[in-house]
């Protein structure tokens, strides 16, 4: 079986892992490590949303960029990979970008988990505003980009990060709605002082936010466990 070794560790909980909803929005570094974690976990209700496709520079860093998937949809090629490790996976997969336009196209499955790895501020704060207000639980991942140390990467809720440019504008702009600043985030606390206007980033922080995003919810099912 291809999940037992997990299941050794969760024993039936492995069954509330199987059942999960979990939408994962923005498919890239963060996105795709995590919809990747939730597929090896035995997740078999996976949304993700995502309207790029693959190109040459996101090769150093996003699991699903080879040269053999260039010009792709993301999603499309997620999808592939999800079912090719867990076929038994509904993979609902949507090539869209996440506004007000597509929101109710992609709020047609009752979610337990959102997994919020997008880079626009807008969408940031129209999913976390969405999944607070249908109760769902979300975990949101702030800029992963000019990081380097692995050891500074944290958890904690919107309201208490530090150091995060992304984080700060997203208190900002939440601030009239006070359980959105209490949502999750994953987000470094190492700084970076230079100036550039494409945003630089590596194979580690990106692909380890996306895989602490899809422990969280391991965890929150194994901390149920013990409640129990």
């Amino acid at each position: 079986m291809e999940f037992s070794r997990l299941e050794i560790l969760l024993g039936n909980k492995i069954d509330e892992i199987r059942n999960l909803k979990v939408l994962v929005l923005g498919v890239g570094g963060v996105g795709g490590s995590a919809a990747i974690a939730l597929a090896r976990m035995g997740v078999n209700n996976i949304s993700i949303i995502d309207h790029d496709k693959v190109t040459i520079t996101n090769i150093n860093r996003q699991v699903i960029a080879f040269h053999s998937t260039l010009d792709r949809l993301k999603v499309d090629v997620l999808k592939d990979m999800i079912l090719d490790i867990n076929p038994s996976c509904k993979v609902n997969s949507y090539p869209y970008f996440y506004n007000e336009e597509t929101n109710d196209l992609i709020f047609n499955n009752n979610y337990d988990y959102i997994l919020d790895c997008c880079d626009t501020v807008k969408s940031k704060e129209l999913i976390i505003r969405e999944a607070i207000k249908r109760n769902i639980k979300i975990i949101s991942s702030m800029g992963a980009g000019f990081k380097f140390d692995p050891s500074l990467i944290k958890v904690s809720k919107l309201k208490d990060t530090n150091y995060d440019k992304l984080a700060k504008i997203l208190r900002y702009n939440l601030r009239d709605n006070p359980e959105c600043l209490k949502i999750r985030v994953i987000y470094s606390s190492e700084t970076y002082e230079g100036k550039r206007e494409v945003i630089g980033s590596n194979s580690i922080i990106p692909n380890m936010f996306g895989l602490y995003m899809a422990s969280l919810i391991l965890n929150d099912i194994r901390s149920r466990d013990e409640k129990n």
